[in-house]
């Protein structure tokens, strides 16, 4: 059974000590330990206005998570390259934009509430100290 379905089914996949603390329905499913939790994933254009724009500036970390995988990767891509345009940057590394992006997502799941260009930035900040990079201002 692969994660994509069992994200369409709008359950979640957990560890067994996390399983205990599921508060909706619990499964067992083919060997998955599985929590249902009542949401269902929306179209990223969901969250667009009536003329069908998305203010990506007012997107909170939740909000991605809410998707299906294909938007959520699609939004990424965007961000990117979104950031190289202001950097003026013409290329990517590969591996590092991968590194990062996970970095998005492991500081979204943990702070929902937060926008997601604040993730961004949190990331890429702590990146920059870690690896001693200055930026020029």
């Amino acid at each position: 059974m692969n994660r994509a379905f069992i994200r369409q089914l709008g359950l979640r996949s957990r560890t067994l000590g996390e399983f205990n603390d599921c508060k909706e329905a619990r499964i067992l499913l083919h060997g998955y330990h599985l929590c249902w939790t009542g949401l269902s994933q929306v179209e990223l254009k969901t969250y667009a206005d009536r003329d069908g724009y998305l203010d990506v500036r007012k997107l909170s970390c939740a909000q991605p998570a809410n998707t299906f995988q294909e938007d959520a990767d699609y939004l990424a891509a965007w961000y990117s390259g979104w950031y190289n345009g202001l950097a003026k940057k013409h290329v990517m590394q590969v591996a590092r934009a991968k590194s990062l992006q996970h970095g998005v997502i492991v500081h979204c799941k943990a702070n929902p509430g937060k926008k997601v260009i604040e993730a961004i930035d949190t990331v890429f900040k702590d990146y920059r100290t870690e690896q001693g990079i200055t930026t020029k201002r």
